[in-house]
């Protein structure tokens, strides 16, 4: 898988995740959903990675390579360099 997405069922960030999920589906890029409610420890593997002990979900990496979260995704998208924010 080339991206990640760390995610929560949490309804306020349904749509932020969607958001983030059509995208990588509308330019057919491959990723992996990770649910962080599935154990404490993909919460904290997830926030590790960011460098940011209360990061929320959702969260985007390439790989290992962290890309940012959604406030950084949309703006991305906004400026027309989602494929810069994706690190693609």
């Amino acid at each position: 898988w080339s991206t990640v997405v760390h995610f929560i069922g949490d309804k306020g960030l349904k749509q932020q995740q969607s958001q983030i999920f059509s995208f990588l589906d509308s330019k057919k890029i491959k990723y992996q959903a990770v649910d962080i409610t599935q154990g404490s420890e993909i919460k904290e593997e997830m926030r590790k990675k960011t460098g940011n002990p209360a990061a929320l979900p959702p969260q985007v990496f390439n790989k290992d390579v962290y890309c940012g979260d959604f406030s950084v995704f949309y703006e991305a998208v906004e400026t027309g360099k989602a494929e810069a924010f994706f690190k693609l």
